[in-house]
């Protein structure tokens, strides 16, 4: 098996600028070239960006997927440290759900008091000026600003 970069990005639905930036950083290993200097993939390269693809849609930081893959290559070794990587990013998303449940909860709260008459008296407008009027501390986490943002 050896194809282009295109027909890794279709196989794996990961954007070739995606592909290129994880071979930049060295998660993904640079593929062997043509003479004409095209990139050319195989098996192992398949194998390995699915295994990025599905670490990263379950949230894993990259240093972590980076610990996971070199953990892959010595199947004999423990499982320990998989384990405490996978439970470590368990308790960051249970927090995270904490967050927007409170999140959830100020917004209802809000919708939920609005009258639907005019902006001078609008509840939501009056709540967002005003941090005190909410029921609960719910900062807003710095990784939701960053994804919002983008």
């Amino acid at each position: 098996m050896n194809f282009p970069i295109g027909e890794l990005s279709k196989r794996t639905g990961t954007k070739v600028p995606t592909i290129r930036y994880y071979e930049s950083i060295g998660l993904l290993p640079e593929p062997l070239r043509t003479e004409g200097n095209q990139r050319r993939y195989d098996r192992g390269h398949l194998d390995r960006l699915s295994f990025i693809r599905h670490a990263r849609s379950l949230g894993f930081e990259v240093t972590d997927i980076r610990e996971l893959l070199a953990m892959s290559e010595r199947p004999q070794d423990s499982c320990h440290q998989a384990d405490s990587i996978a439970r470590g990013h368990l308790v960051k998303v249970e927090r995270r759900i904490e967050q927007l449940e409170t999140l959830r909860h100020e917004l209802q709260r809000m919708v939920n008091e609005c009258d639907h008459g005019r902006i001078c008296d609008c509840r939501i407008i009056e709540v967002l000026a005003d941090h005190d009027q909410c029921e609960t501390d719910h900062s807003y986490p710095a990784h939701f600003e960053a994804v919002g943002s983008s």
